[in-house]
């Protein structure tokens, strides 16, 4: 494969995200079941092309104006009108007009059967490329259709329908209402109550301190009956329309958007319920269980987020360090930047190798929910992919922004967004803290260790080549260690498990990041002849596994010309330089 010219660009947009990405169109394939990748290719392609034209133009007006909010018309009345810049609302409209959403409910024109979730994640990962924050609302509006689908009795169905509509009137959007200014990441400390009127509609009172996509019309809420038990045992899960069937406005006032440091294509606010309409989904006080559906749901496209903008950050890197010159040469050509570049480009291929494998096992379980399998993996991958890619994001876009020097700190250009952007991804659906307790838990009370285990295990097992071995090996240590940690927690007592549970998350994530690389790179080799990924997976095992104690200062390991070719512009690379004393790290700059 010929390398990608990034000299060709001038910046990151204006072009089709999709077409230039190989990392994610690869693992894209193998995460996309049975022959729906086939039918997908060409969709995603389009969507890629809009995306890096018109939404990513879109994208940086929308952050210059911001959205408005009017809690009262000129009269004093109540309006909760938001008001939306009209390149978000055309955003908005190319995203669910090109399935983003749709596909995975409704069987498009030339099908007989929906796609699964891999593809609305794939399609979140390319809108993320140009607008995080539009992407949540897409992803909430996808998840709420799942919860629907999955809990309610068909009652709601009208609002189903809404949530899954392509175009048009009947097209609405979701969003949840979980944190509460007492509350935070304690969803049990809830104190919104929900009275009953009749039927399935209750009156809902109570305050909701954080709630993205303020004005909704398919808002899911979790609210406390009278009588019901304390914590999350007792909640249920209500819709609170934006406005009634009727069209009068739902009992319930905006009160503020949030001045947030990014994603302000999202308007985010605080709401106060006076007796709002809402209407029970499924069973009373069953609300945090169906919850944890949309909670997993988010959890995987958070990380869907971090894979947009950390290969909108790579490609601006790379397409700056192809175009400037510095000292004589261009910036792609100096041993460091080329060092810094790799070092990118093999953390974004880890990022997208585990978000796509938990797109991959959570699509595979709400297929089946049956899949046990299907179940312990979601439970494990939701949270620690999760966590690690959100980091990622943050530590990719300030080194991106540095790439560029005092243009990538300023407004004009959009790494100053990206950076803004991925500060949210660790707090959204979970801090760090909480979600290495949730792995603690699925490892406790879903015994997920061992089918994690196997799963890294078969992973490592897959890569045979010559070159891979002392890779492999490595990954096989650090295998074994963390089968000893995982173990050793059923002996601990709760504090010496929580204490260490951010380790164990660290660990979980690089083990099952190399497992995968290097299979994936096992794999490419036996189809395509092309040891690329392996020299990605060797720099990924020896970045987090290998500690001399100078650091590698003295290894020179510098970047050569046909190892740097590979690693950032996905050229293809001969397996034998990986085993005939080549080494994808040794040979020195040209």
């Amino acid at each position: 494969m010929d390398p990608i010219d990034y000299a060709q660009l001038e910046d990151g947009s204006h072009c089709n995200y999709w077409a230039l990405d190989p990392t994610l169109r690869r693992a894209a394939e193998r995460a996309y079941p049975d022959d729906e990748f086939d039918w997908a290719e060409s969709r995603l392609s389009a969507f890629g092309s809009v995306v890096g034209h018109t939404v990513a133009d879109n994208a940086d007006a929308v952050d210059e104006r911001g959205i408005d909010l009017h809690t009262y018309d000129r009269n004093g009345d109540l309006a909760n009108d938001v008001r939306y810049p009209r390149e978000l609302l055309e955003s908005e409209r190319l995203a669910y007009e090109h399935g983003t959403v749709a596909d995975a409910f409704r069987a498009p024109a030339d099908r007989e059967e929906p796609v699964g979730l891999v593809h609305t994640l794939t399609m979140q990962a390319l809108l993320s490329h140009a607008d995080a924050g539009l992407t949540c609302p897409v992803s909430m509006t996808a998840g709420a259709a799942l919860v629907l689908g999955n809990h309610d009795d068909g009652h709601l169905d009208g609002y189903l329908d809404g949530l899954t509509a392509r175009e048009g009137d009947e097209r609405i959007e979701g969003a949840m209402f979980l944190t509460e200014k007492q509350g935070g990441s304690d969803v049990g400390a809830a104190e919104t109550v929900a009275e009953r009127v009749e039927g399935r509609e209750y009156e809902l009172t109570g305050e909701k301190w954080f709630c993205s996509n303020v004005d909704a019309q398919g808002t899911l809420v979790l609210a406390r009956r009278p009588d019901a038990p304390e914590g999350t045992a007792g909640l249920s899960l209500f819709l609170v329309p934006h406005e009634l069937p009727d069209g009068r406005l739902n009992d319930q006032t905006y009160r503020r958007l949030k001045d947030k440091l990014g994603t302000i294509s999202v308007p985010t606010g605080e709401v106060e319920l006076q007796g709002a309409t809402g209407y029970l989904v499924g069973e009373p006080e069953e609300g945090f269980r169906y919850m944890t559906t949309m909670l997993n749901w988010e959890r995987v496209t958070n990380a869907t987020g971090a894979v947009g903008i950390i290969g909108r950050g790579l490609l601006e890197a790379k397409v700056h360090a192809a175009n400037r010159e510095a000292f004589g040469k261009r910036l792609d050509e100096l041993p460091l930047m080329r060092r810094d570049l790799a070092a990118l480009s093999v953390e974004y291929e880890a990022v997208v190798a585990v978000t796509m494998e938990a797109a991959r096992w959570l699509d595979r379980y709400e297929r089946d929910r049956g899949d046990e399998e299907a179940f312990k993996l979601m439970r494990v991958l939701a949270p620690l992919s999760k966590h690690h890619t959100a980091r990622a994001a943050v530590d990719c876009s300030s080194d991106a922004m540095e790439i560029l020097g005092g243009d990538g700190y300023v407004r004009e250009f959009v790494t100053h967004r990206l950076l803004r952007d991925a500060q949210v991804l660790p707090i959204w659906e979970g801090t760090s803290n909480v979600l290495s307790l949730d792995l603690l838990r699925a490892f406790d009370r879903a015994d997920a260790a061992p089918t994690f285990l196997t799963f890294c295990r078969e992973r490592l097992d897959e890569a045979t080549h010559p070159a891979l071995a002392a890779a492999v090996e490595e990954a096989e240590t650090r295998h074994e260690a963390l089968q000893s940690a995982l173990f050793s927690l059923a002996d601990a007592d709760e504090a010496d498990a929580q204490h260490g549970a951010k380790e164990l998350s660290r660990l979980c994530y690089d083990v099952l990041a190399a497992s995968l690389l290097l299979a994936g790179a096992q794999a490419e080799i036996d189809e395509r002849g092309d040891a690329r990924l392996a020299a990605v997976a060797r720099w990924f095992v020896r970045d987090r596994f290998e500690s001399p104690a100078d650091r590698g200062v003295s290894d020179s390991e510098a970047v050569s010309r046909e190892a740097f070719d590979a690693i950032v512009r996905h050229a293809g690379l001969d397996p034998e330089s990986l085993t005939d004393g080549g080494e994808d790290g040794d040979g020195g700059d040209d």
